[in-house]
């Protein structure tokens, strides 16, 4: 009787924990480049219960009760966002695949789909949260205007005139199982095992996307879809608490009788 209290509970616990999942997902619906997440479950281990008859022993089959839920992963889809027009200089989206390589936390290179861009104090092209793109590109601090190519060069004319030089190269990088990526925090990922070393290669080569000057891709979050999954686990966790409440009946039942 217990066993159906401790199930159920953990058919709530990852309920909420699907919930905190979509919410997630809602509250990102505006980030630019935002992956959005999807819970993966598991069930847990099964205890053998033995046969129960003849007929299933004699047919060499056992019994097996489990234990209920576990999550096994979030997995982020990387489906590409809408592209959204921003005629902002230096606003950049990802045409296909790719990621921006950037210099997060003490030097560690992350990686990125979120392409509002913008110049540090020091001159360099950097996220808008302050992480310097990887390889460097030094704008200067007196740019008049700035031209990103779709193979990524970067072109600047200063304020003083003149013709627009070439101030690098925007990189991009892939992955073989994109999957795999670690979200970090700030609409950075960084590599694992399972989504292999980066891939590097210049925009527009073979299995990388081109860049579009002017544009963001958009958060991929549906909200349609959101809400629908939304629904859905609320009612899966409304069914977790009725197993619980009916469990708990069917024990205080078993134990009147007792008395």
């Amino acid at each position: 009787m217990n066993d159906s209290l401790y199930i159920a509970a953990t058919g709530m616990h990852m309920q909420q924990k699907n919930v905190d999942t979509i919410s997630n997902n809602l509250a990102n619906v505006n980030t630019p480049g935002f992956k959005k997440g999807k819970v993966s479950f598991e069930d847990l281990v099964y205890r053998d219960m033995g046969g129960a008859t003849s007929a299933i022993e004699a047919g060499g089959q056992r019994l097996w009760q489990g234990s209920g839920v576990a999550m096994s992963a979030i997995l982020k889809s990387f489906v590409a966002g809408q592209l959204k027009k921003t005629d902002l200089p230096l606003d950049v989206a990802i045409e296909g695949d790719g990621f921006f390589e950037v210099v997060a936390q003490e030097g560690v290179s992350a990686f990125s789909r979120g392409g509002s861009l913008m110049v540090d104090k020091d001159g360099f092209l950097a996220t808008s949260g302050g992480q310097i793109l990887k390889p460097a590109i030094h704008i200067g601090l007196d740019a008049k205007e700035i031209s990103i190519k779709p193979d990524g060069r970067v072109l600047v004319r200063t304020r003083d005139g003149g013709d627009s030089l070439e101030a690098g190269r925007i990189e991009l990088v892939r992955f073989s199982d994109t999957t795999g990526l670690t979200p970090i925090g700030g609409n950075l990922y960084k590599p694992t095992e399972r989504s292999g070393d980066p891939i590097y290669g210049r925009a527009g080569d073979e299995g990388v996307g081109t860049l579009a000057q002017g544009f963001v891709e958009g958060s991929n979050v549906n909200l349609v879809d959101e809400m629908v999954d939304l629904m859905v686990a609320q009612r899966a966790y409304e069914s977790s608490v009725k197993i619980i409440q009916a469990s708990d009946e069917m024990l205080a039942m078993s134990n009147n009788l007792r008395k």
